[in-house]
């Protein structure tokens, strides 16, 4: 059995797809069926458009720590 390749889908696909639950003019499941998305894939642009709407007027958008990762560093022997 053979995977599909995976879709990657354009950042205007994904503002087109999230404003259009945006307007719940349609439930997710007629997106879903209209935009041949998962209904889940649609609530997370949705959700990531929502959370970073500031931005899009020059405001910063919630701020969140940096990643920050911790090196390996071996106990030296005493």
């Amino acid at each position: 059995m053979s995977r599909s390749p995976r879709r990657n889908h354009s950042p205007a696909f994904k503002a087109k797809v999230a404003l259009a639950a945006i307007k719940n003019d349609k439930t997710l499941a007629e997106l879903a069926q209209q935009f041949d998305i998962h209904p889940n894939q649609i609530t997370d642009w949705k959700t990531q458009l929502l959370s970073n709407a500031a931005t899009a007027f020059g405001g910063e958008g919630p701020s969140t720590p940096p990643v920050t990762r911790r090196l390996y560093m071996p106990r030296s022997a005493s």
